[in-house]
């Protein structure tokens, strides 16, 4: 096999080593950095698809390990990241079963889910062009941006700052992310077959309208941008039904 079609799999490999860093700086207490490594590999995620595509580098190791590297950098580290947010979070009452406050433990629910979306993801033939359930890694940068939104916010100490670093706020995002990656939801993929605006209407307005919310609003932008991703999606969908 030539050295090309390897280059997808490295790539692929710089997913989970970011994933991996991002666990570390966790680990370091460092969790700013621990969610814009999130973004990096969110970054090399794109770069592979996009590899593999263009040097025409396909393969079922690939596949395989991309959902590996996936579960890590989308699942298990902003598991950890939305723990710790919990733990520092305004409105946070214990739950105590065998002296251990099961409370934070409620994070861990963003790995599993992430794992099984992925594992159905895998086996799912309807999903080579569009997705069904939430990716993770919209999950995975909707949760990486929340440290990085209570950072942006700080300063204010708005009603906003309030309700997005709250218990239950923390609680309804993973308990919305979670049933949105196995749900049965028709998500349009961001593939292009080609550059030409003709096909990729939705795709071009979305990016358009995405890049628009974060020059103006930051990390803030990404639940929005999450939000008007699904909204988008429901709406090609109902477009498809009625044709």
């Amino acid at each position: 096999m030539s050295i090309k079609k390897h280059i997808p799999n490295f790539i692929t490999l710089m997913n989970l080593f970011s994933g991996s860093l991002s666990i570390l700086f966790f680990s370091q207490g460092n969790v700013e950095m621990a969610a814009y490594m999130i973004f990096l590999a969110a970054v090399f995620d794109f770069l592979d698809g996009f590899a593999a595509r263009a040097l025409k580098a396909y393969s079922d190791i690939g596949a395989q390990l991309d959902s590996l590297a996936d579960v890590v950098s989308f699942g298990v580290a902003p598991g950890f990241i939305i723990y710790h947010l919990i733990l520092e979070s305004h409105g946070k009452q214990e739950l105590l079963i065998f002296g251990i406050d099961i409370i934070p433990l409620i994070a861990l629910l963003i790995p599993l889910f992430a794992a099984l979306r992925l594992a159905k993801f895998n086996v799912d033939e309807r999903q080579t062009e569009s997705f069904i359930g939430l990716p993770t890694p919209a999950s995975g940068l909707l949760i990486a941006s929340l440290p990085l939104m209570k950072m942006q916010l700080y300063d204010g100490q708005s009603l906003f700052y309030m309700v997005v670093t709250n218990t239950y706020f923390y609680i309804g995002i993973i308990a919305v992310l979670s049933v949105l990656m196995v749900s049965e939801l028709p998500l349009f993929g961001l593939k292009f077959k080609s550059w030409k605006i003709k096909g990729n209407e939705i795709r071009y307005f979305f990016i358009l309208a995405s890049a628009i919310m974060l020059f103006t609003l930051h990390f803030t932008a990404i639940p929005f941008i999450i939000l008007l991703y699904i909204f988008l999606s429901l709406l090609v969908f109902l477009a498809d039904i009625q044709t």
